[in-house]
């Protein structure tokens, strides 16, 4: 029973892990990268879809991508998606393909992502954190219950806690590799 609840905690924290994965692969450092603009959300006939849908990104030179949308009609709705989005770049349309010049990092640029990578590890523990609030609490429930013994729920939360320990060691790994790229002129 304790096992069960173990293994979802696991897979669970597993999904915080992969979530932050993808969010901090979107975060820009001095390379151009696919994911800084594949789950953009354009608008197109009347409903939403992410960029990786409509398009093909690449990355022709280390400081532009180049999105090939697969209807060209799409071509206005992409431009506006990337204008209206937070990423400070300015689109050129050749009628068949969008470019995007990564213009380098500032200083102070490189500060602010760091921090908002910050953030988001500290939102990837709080959720690991929660994972592991919840297991215990339905630990306790099952030695209220008298599903477990005490002992049981003692191991059951010493194991869970270095579940917890090594997610937790995986989140801060990942943030310092990634505010070591964003810093990295």
């Amino acid at each position: 029973m304790i096992r069960e609840l173990l293994q979802d905690a696991e897979t669970r924290m597993s999904g915080a892990i992969s979530s932050l994965e993808g969010d901090l692969a979107g975060y820009r450092t001095s390379r151009a990268s696919p994911h800084l603009v594949e789950k953009l959300e354009v608008e197109m006939y009347g409903q939403e879809m992410h960029l990786i849908q409509m398009a093909v990104i690449s990355v022709p030179e280390p400081q532009q991508l180049a999105i090939r949308p697969y209807d060209a009609n799409s071509i206005s709705a992409i431009e506006r998606a990337i204008l209206k989005s937070n990423l400070g770049l300015t689109p050129n349309n050749d009628g068949k393909i969008i470019r995007l010049n990564l213009p380098r990092l500032t200083e102070e640029r490189r500060r602010d992502l760091k921090k908002l990578v910050g953030q988001r590890v500290e939102d990837a523990k709080v959720a690991v954190r929660n994972v592991r609030r919840d297991a215990l609490n339905d630990m306790r429930d099952f030695q209220k219950e008298s599903l477990i013994t005490e002992d049981d729920l003692h191991r059951g939360q010493d194991d869970l806690q270095t579940l917890t320990d090594n997610f937790i060691k995986q989140i801060d790994e990942l943030g310092s590799q990634k505010e070591k790229e964003i810093m990295e002129v």
